[in-house]
């Protein structure tokens, strides 16, 4: 009999502290807890581990060889597992040519159905490009009015330039004695000269008929001549009639466009046979952008408003400008918006053929002279980008360069051939420009003929369900031909979910990763659901989780804790979520009962109408040309269902405009008009959840800047002075102090042929990265790699009467990061993580009011309790004077807030419009504001809770 239970023995990966659990089998369990407290550990370092180790083990050895050999989870046993597939948050395929359709197969279908029951219409005359039979042409000359007189002609030559005479020869040669040479009737006996330099169409006439009885044996041999003659065309010349173009080929009977077989491959953008010849199947090219080229238009030539060519190591390019600006009398001092339009394209495209005198001095001042073509700015850097051997010149070059859509293909990125072919009226290209929703009402309208509909009716109901699954896992709102490597953690995550409910496998264990990120409350229901369809297929799902409405709905809650990182690693509750929430060891418990809850604040922030931010006409993606105002000082909160713009106006527009005008960044905005206002800020911080560092000797210690106090402080201690070490001594990077077996790493690569290369520690300094000497220089006792070694609280009570290195460590541990180590390597911080120690890097900094900071949904990865201690660090920054400005679905946060922006009213083409702006409560009064529906009740019930609260505390 099936065992009815997973059950985990001695569990250690990490942090976890030698635990047992048992789960229950085919039911929908939720992993929670603080962050840091090893629910991942448990979850994906244990049992998806132990679960993908066993299935590999039962392959051959041949096999095993590609897949790499998986190292067995630090555990004692585990039984009851069943074949594991994890579902986490690593995106999909950065691959430009990965879209969602054909992640999710949908493409695959689409082109089987194109080319199963596709027509293929001729883009000039608009003509359906059909193949057929001479019987079917005999047909359809049959079917004129008895007594019609028609001739049967062969086009032999059709819009070709030349005089033709051999081809002439050769049918006078044959006995053809009439020809319809660019439509006159001439004799081939007549001595025929064509103009050699015009295009000309030849028709041999192969027979002369009037339509009767009994002609049909004649009419078809006299087809089949006139095929065989012109390759496979055949026009019936009606007397005092219209033509009829007959074609045995798929091609125009009109102007000859043909189509080959119509076979899949032939909407593929990643096979040669169906890519754009002009991008090879991307949809857009590389192209010298204006305006990154000219970033700032009301610089003059002086001012180096030509990026590109400013002066870095040579005086070249400088030079060649001062050229030719002397040659045609352009004034270098005039704002570059101010120059003749004539003068500004010399400038950008080049002088033509006119030559000009280049004089240029070196750096050892030797004068060249000599004259040249000037070949313009936009030329200049599009040659280096192409021609240049250097990565280095391509990479600089790149800045000043953006993807423009192709304008071939119009971004579809199919040939021509492939876009010809309709269904329903539109191509392939059409169908997946369309969002997933409209794409479903497509498919589901679709209107096919009786035998089409045999041959596609398969096809249309894999299409069919696979669009109803991403629709219920919250994702109508993308496009098919959206790329993939543009999605987010959630949306890529909630894809692959939907691929896994198509292939419809049972008994199978799921394990993912927080799968409600960056989903509005109004979809969290319908992924629930899906979770749940899932489950009921006999599946089990284990999902690691902080929703409150999916922990709910769970069958089993395992809350672990108490703590994070070394206070973590226990089992603190493991039952039905009543059972939790009746738990007064349980955090997740107390905060799901109400007994915890995050207050709403005593009072909100005034908005200051002479301090904000102006957006105008923001129309990038779906942004309905839209006017923002973004107030400063304030905590503002940028809500609205996924996919209804908010990414798109706040990190397209408002971050990359910051950035270019206050940074001098190089990325390009998003469309839009202006924005005023930011005269008003020093810098913009975007605060999001990218790495630390690439590798493991970035670490929370160097990135904060603390690690260079603590070498300062070791550095200060007499063993260091009596041996005359300085700072850079107790640096891991470096040589001098490092441990020169590992340079400073702690660890060795060794690589293993067949296996999966192997880190040990290293054998002379132990892990330690330092050698000997370093390490005996000590401080309170400590050496540099104890203290390295340390938690942050530790370190927070050990460097306590050091104020610049406790301040630093107490943003730490203030954003909930007192768990982490100082040295713990970057690469081993999740996303979360990684962004609030950016946070913390920035919270020790001075602040002088004119900072603003953008945080992309900071909630990720964080218990409640977590997210408690982030709003008190975000209300400091504000506190402070200056600006945050956050894009959150999680209504916690968003009740919270001083000023609300919520986009829609829906995702996708139904959003882009600015919804309803102002305080909670002000939103939660908009009935067609979906965040507004989900945040009056909240408002209610935590008003009701503050209310219980203090009437307790009077009682007591």
């Amino acid at each position: 009999m099936a065992m009815k239970s997973i059950t985990v023995q001695g569990a250690r990966a990490h942090n976890l502290k030698d635990i047992d659990i048992k789960i229950p089998k085919n039911k929908l369990v939720v992993m929670t807890g603080l962050s840091g407290s090893g629910k991942s550990s448990l979850a994906f370092d244990t049992i998806y581990a132990e679960g993908q180790r066993r299935y590999v083990e039962s392959l051959s050895a041949y096999a095993r060889q590609f897949l790499g050999q998986m190292d067995k989870p630090d555990v004692d046993a585990i039984e009851g597992l069943s074949p594991a597939i994890s579902i986490d948050q690593k995106t999909t395929s950065r691959n430009p040519r990965s879209t969602v359709g054909t992640v999710t197969e949908v493409y695959d279908y689409l082109r089987l159905l194109y080319a199963r029951v596709g027509h293929p219409i001729c883009p000039i005359h608009g003509e359906e490009i059909t193949a057929q039979t001479v019987e079917q042409m005999v047909d359809r000359t049959l079917e004129l009015e008895e007594r019609t007189k028609l001739q049967i002609l062969a086009p032999v030559v059709s819009g070709r330039k030349g005089e033709h005479a051999k081809v002439i020869e050769d049918l006078k040669k044959e006995g053809y004695i009439r020809l319809r040479i660019d439509g006159e009737m001439r004799e081939v006996s007549e001595d025929i000269q064509l103009e050699k330099n015009k295009k000309h169409n030849i028709d041999v006439v192969v027979d002369r008929l009037i339509v009767k009885e009994g002609i049909e044996s004649r009419l078809s041999d006299s087809l089949e001549t006139a095929l065989k003659l012109s390759g496979g065309q055949v026009i019936v010349d009606v007397i005092d009639g219209d033509e009829l173009f007959f074609n045995e080929n798929h091609a125009c009977p009109k102007c000859g466009f043909t189509i080959g077989e119509l076979e899949p491959r032939l909407f593929s953008f990643n096979s040669p046979f169906g890519a754009c010849p002009t991008c090879d199947g991307l949809g857009a090219k590389l192209e010298v952008d204006l305006d990154l080229v000219i970033p700032d238009w009301d610089l003059s030539l002086n001012q180096h408003a030509i990026a590109p060519w400013k002066p870095i190591s040579s005086q070249y390019y400088p030079s060649l400008l001062k050229s030719v600006c002397d040659h045609y009398g352009i004034d270098m001092d005039t704002p570059i918006k101010d120059l003749p339009k004539k003068q500004l394209n010399i400038i950008l495209y080049g002088s033509g053929k006119e030559r000009i005198l280049f004089r240029y001095e070196n750096d050892r001042g030797n004068v060249r002279e000599n004259e040249i073509y000037f070949e313009g700015v936009i030329s200049n850097v599009s040659r280096r980008y192409h021609e240049t051997v250097s990565s280095y010149v391509r990479e600089q070059m790149e800045k000043y360069m953006a993807q423009k859509t192709c304008p071939t293909c119009d971004g579809y990125r199919l040939s021509e051939e492939a876009l010809s072919v309709k269904v329903n009226g539109i191509h392939i290209g059409q169908v997946t420009e369309k969002s997933v929703a409209h794409s479903l009402e497509w498919i589901q309208s679709i209107e096919l003929s009786e035998k089409e509909e045999q041959i596609a009716k398969m096809i249309v109901k894999e299409i069919n369900d696979r669009l109803t699954f991403l629709v219920n896992v919250g994702l109508s709102y993308l496009t098919l031909s959206r790329s993939a490597g543009t999605l987010s953690g959630g949306e890529a995550q909630r894809i692959r979910l939907a691929t896994q409910i198509g292939s419809a496998l049972t008994g199978v264990l799921y394990v993912l990763d927080e799968p409600s990120i960056g989903l509005h409350q109004r979809d969290n229901d319908r992924l629930i659901n899906t979770l749940k369809r899932m489950r009921d297929l006999d599946n089990t799902l284990i999902v690691v989780e902080h929703d409150e409405d999916t922990m709910l709905a769970a069958d089993w809650l395992v809350d672990i804790g108490p703590g994070a990182g070394a206070q973590g690693g226990e089992i603190v509750a493991n039952g039905t979520p009543q059972e939790v929430m009746e738990n007064e060891q349980s955090l997740t418990g107390q905060y799901l009962s109400g007994k915890k809850f995050i207050p709403l604040p005593s009072e909100r922030r005034k908005v200051d109408k002479k301090r904000m931010l102006e957006i105008k006409k923001a129309e990038e993606n779906n942004l309905k040309k839209v006017d923002v105002s973004i107030p400063l000082g304030v905590m503002t909160v940028v809500t609205g269902v996924s996919g209804s713009g908010k990414s798109t106006l706040i990190n397209e527009i408002l971050y990359k405009s910051l950035s270019q005008k206050l940074h001098r960044g190089k990325t390009k905005p998003g469309k839009h008009k202006e924005i005023r206002g930011i005269d008003h800020l020093e810098k913009v911080i975007d605060i999001d959840q990218s790495p630390i560092g690439r590798t493991p000797r970035s670490n929370p210690a160097t990135y904060t800047g603390v690690f260079d106090d603590i070498r300062d402080v070791f550095a200060q201690t007499s063993e260091a002075k009596i041996r005359g070490y300085n700072k850079g001594r107790f640096s891991f990077n470096v040589k001098g102090g490092r441990c020169e077996a590992c340079k400073g790493d702690g660890i060795i690569k060794i690589e293993m042929h067949f296996l999966p290369d192997v880190y040990v520690p290293c054998e002379v300094c132990h892990g330690k990265r330092y050698n000997r000497e370093t390490l005996e220089v000590k401080y309170k006792g400590k050496s540099i790699a104890d203290v390295l070694n340390m938690r942050i609280e530790e370190a927070l009570e050990f460097f306590e009467n050091i104020p610049k290195i406790k301040r630093k460590l107490q943003t730490i541990d203030d954003v909930g990061l007192g768990y982490i180590r100082l040295g713990q390597p970057a690469t081993t911080l999740s996303g979360g993580e990684a962004q609030r120690v950016k946070l913390a890097s920035e919270l020790h900094r001075r602040s002088n009011g004119r900072s603003f900071y953008i945080l992309d949904e900071p909630t990720t990865g964080l218990h409640v309790h977590d997210i408690s201690r982030l709003l008190n660090v975000l209300q400091r920054l504000v506190d402070n004077g200056d600006s945050v400005l956050i894009i959150e679905h999680n209504l916690d946060v968003i009740k919270t807030a001083d000023y609300i922006i919520d986009l829609g009213p829906e995702g996708g083409e139904g959003g882009g419009q600015i919804l309803a702006t102002g305080t909670p409560e002000d939103i939660a009064e908009v009935n067609e504001s979906f965040t507004g529906q989900y945040l009056g009740p909240v408002l209610e019930r935590d008003r009701q809770r503050m209310k219980d609260k203090i009437l307790e505390s009077t009682a007591k």
